[in-house]
């Protein structure tokens, strides 16, 4: 059996995230406030199907014929994220916070190594009206997919994110760590339609860090 200090070692190196809270009406009272306009209504299921960046016609050598490039995916709830720079692939699942976490302005994600989309806002796609945010533990004296994203030579690699309309292709912007009691002053929670924001705890700093992956649709050459 594992003593005590053994197991504490394998828990989740810090148990909360802050995020914004949000209201029906507007912004509730919270440790961790946006501005107010980075919280519209949700995408809500919509489809409408928006042009994004796509690849060129492409000339098909063996029959000369040129074919229009697929039309991007439509909006839809993520089902997985994958990194391959570093070695992390995961399902996603929804996560709705609670009245008292939009209260507090924090969050408890599942104790897992699962990744969880906050559904109050964005979903990816061509027509997403909000930014995604995807939220996971790293965790202390273990590996966990979510303790590789403390690496700022992440920048410039590739996110996919699987939905049932299909996979998106990002490229991450940048990797950046907010200090805990500041994360609501961050610009990632501006309105950025279709961007892609992954949040865990800086593995160097688990319990005064977060870690921001940020990420955009990707462009083809």
């Amino acid at each position: 059996m594992e003593s005590q200090t053994t197991a504490s070692r394998r828990r989740p190196s810090r148990r909360w995230l802050a995020v914004p809270a949000v209201a029906t009406a507007g912004l509730a009272a919270a440790l961790f406030l946006a501005p107010s306009n980075a919280v519209p209504p949700n995408d809500g299921g919509s489809t409408a199907v928006v042009p994004s960046a796509t690849a060129s016609a492409v000339a098909t050598q063996s029959t000369g014929a040129v074919r229009k490039p697929a039309r991007p995916a439509a909006v839809a709830a993520p089902t997985a994220v994958a990194i391959m720079a570093a070695g992390l692939d995961v399902r996603v699942l929804p996560l709705t916070p609670s009245a008292e976490e939009m209260s507090s302005g924090s969050l408890v994600p599942p104790l897992t190594v699962d990744a969880y989309w906050l559904t109050n806002y964005g979903m990816p796609g061509a027509g997403s009206t909000n930014t995604t945010y995807i939220v996971g533990h790293s965790w202390d004296g273990r590996d966990a997919p979510f303790n590789r994203l403390s690496d700022e030579s992440l920048a410039g690699k590739e996110v996919t994110v699987t939905t049932a309309k299909g996979t998106l292709t990002y490229t991450i912007d940048s990797v950046t760590t907010h200090d805990k009691n500041t994360l609501k002053d961050s610009d990632i929670w501006n309105v950025v339609p279709n961007r892609l924001v992954l949040i865990s705890c800086y593995t160097e700093d688990p319990w005064g860090k977060n870690v921001v992956v940020t990420a955009s649709p990707a462009r083809s050459s």
